[in-house]
Parts: structure tokens; C-alpha cells; sequence
């Protein structure tokens, strides 16, 4: 739906952004943000009730943006700059309201993410969230319980397509996952969707600084029963990772711990079948769909 098709205090009041977290660092960008869109409104001699039916939103939602505890679409300026002959000083703030309208943990997991040289990442229940389709990714947000409202799961899922960016990075960073063969055969939002998924699997696994390998469900010896696994290291040589079994699932960054890890994760690579036979294994599960 687009903006201008919702009336004042329908469902497009919620699709003009999000409310700022308690305690979130973006609060003074958004703010700022607030002020400016109210200086540009003023400027342009519009009165709050006549911008908001422009806009296509309630009157509420405008204050709301004004006075800087919502968190406005990049779309929401972009049609605001136009609206308010503002000369791209709103657009200016697209990138930074962008990655502002992301949870504070997305925005932090995707900045650590942004410094690492090396990852190693282990999955068990689904794809790995840097490994998704927006599609895919979907299926998933909708399927948690208690269920997120519809605002919330496009919110979610642009923020973990933003953490994709990782894969376009120069230099690149050395990225190994190791799937559990049951995330690649669970068919999630139905066949075609896995489908896609299993596609996009094998166009990732292509990149020279991608190695992908499958865990069979057969194998007899496994070390990654203790859940997921995620290593993240620096060019300092410092690194942070966790485990849904180790640590009680909080992030570590000791050397000691971090040893812990990568040692379960060098144990699961072992165990796992070598990534050209893992490429096999997608694109034989691919052809059984």
C-alpha cells in the first residue's frame, strides 16, 4: 500500500516509521531530524493538518515525527523534501535516519560485522540470517509467536537485508557457514520459497570468499549439539562470538572463550561434508524440489 492511499488514522499512521527504544543512541539524529522536518513544514507555511493529508498520515504521526520520538521512513522524506521544497536538505538524512530505523541490536550486531575479517557462522535451525532471501526471511518473521505486527516484520527484514552488505565489502572479509542439512529441506513459506532459498545458497557459496558446508542429519559424531555458533574476528586480533550452549548464550570476547568456540566450530567443520560435496548436496536438494 502505498502512503498516499492511507487515510489519517488508519494503518498508515504506523507505516510512517517506528517509535524511538528507550535509551537508543539515535535519539538526538532523530530529533534533530524532528526539528528540521518542523522548520521545512513552517517555511513552507503549511499547518500540521495540511502537511499530514498531503503526506497521507494522521496529524498525530506528523507530531510525532516533529518532536523526534518517531523514527521516519527514508520514503517519508524523500516525499517530505519534495512536499516542503526543502532542496534535498531532508534527503540529506536519508543514510543515517536508514540505519537508525533498525533495532539498536541489529544496528550493533551489523556494525561488528562491518570490522570483522573473518566469520564463522553455524546454523541449525534455519538459514543463516546473512544467507536469507528478504523472502525467506519473511516466512520467518511471521512465523514467531507472539507475532510481530506487520510494521515490525518489514522493519526486521530491511534490517537484516541491510546486514547483506557485508558480502559487497572490500577488502572482503572470509565468511564460513556450516548449514544443518534440515535447514536446507525444511520447506518454510512453501516449496518455491525454498526453492529460491536453495538458488540463492548456491550463487553465495560462488563468491571466493564464501565456504559453505552441510552437516548431515546422519552423522554419527557431531559438536555443534550445543546449538548455534557465531565467531566474529577483528584485524587487532580481538574477536567476539556466541553460542546458544556456552556461556549462558551471552557474547564473549576473552581469548580463553573465544578459544572454546572456534575449537566446537573447527570440530563441525571437520565433521561436516567438504564445500564441494556440500554444493552438490544444495543443488541435489534443489533438483528434489
Amino acid at each position: 500500500m502505498s502512503d498516499e492511499s492511507v487515510s489519517n488514522e488508519n494503518e498508515g499512521v504506523d507505516e510512517a516509521g517506528w517509535d524511538l527504544e528507550p535509551g537508543d543512541e539515535s535519539a538526538p539524529l532523530v530529533e534533530a531530524v524532528g526539528r528540521l522536518v518542523r522548520f521545512c513544514r513552517e517555511q513552507a507555511g503549511m499547518r500540521v493538518a495540511d502537511f499530514a493529508q498531503v503526506m497521507g498520515y494522521g496529524e498525530d504521526m506528523i507530531r510525532k515525527i516533529e518532536r523526534g520520538v518517531r523514527i521516519p521512513r527514508v520514503e517519508f522524506l524523500d516525499r517530505a523534501d519534495d512536499v516542503l521544497n526543502a532542496g534535498g536538505h531532508l534527503r540529506a538524512f536519508r543514510e543515517d535516519v536508514e540505519k537508525a530505523q533498525y533495532p539498536k541490536k541489529v544496528r550493533e550486531l551489523k556494525k561488528l560485522e562491518d570490522r570483522a575479517v573473518e566469520v564463522l557462522l553455524y546454523s541449525n535451525h534455519n538459514i543463516h540470517g546473512l544467507l536469507q532471501t528478504s523472502e525467506y526471511a519473511r516466512v520467518l518473521f511471521e512465523m514467531t509467536q507472539p507475532a510481530y505486527t506487520p510494521v515490525v516484520v518489514e522493519r526486521d527484514i530491511a534490517a537484516r537485508m541491510a546486514r547483506k552488505s557485508i558480502f559487497e565489502r572490500e577488502p572482503a572479509p572470509t565468511l564460513s557457514f556450516v548449514q544443518e542439512q534440515v535447514t536446507l529441506e525444511r520447506p518454510y513459506g512453501g516449496r518455491m520459497v525454498l526453492r529460491r532459498q536453495l538458488e540463492h545458497l548456491l550463487e553465495v557459496a560462488q563468491l571466493r570468499n564464501v565456504t559453505l558446508q552441510v552437516m548431515p542429519t546422519d552423522r554419527e559424531e557431531h559438536a555443534g549439539t550445543q546449538g548455534l555458533i557465531e565467531v566474529l574476528k577483528f584485524a587487532d586480533g580481538t574477536g567476539i562470538g556466541r553460542s546458544d550452549g556456552a556461556f549462558n548464550a551471552r557474547p564473549v570476547s576473552n581469548l580463553r572463550d573465544l578459544r572454546i568456540l572456534e575449537l566446537r566450530y573447527g570440530m563441525i567443520r571437520a565433521q561436516a561434508l567438504p564445500p564441494r560435496e556440500s554444493l552438490a548436496f544444495v543443488e541435489q536438494a534443489l533438483g528434489a524440489l
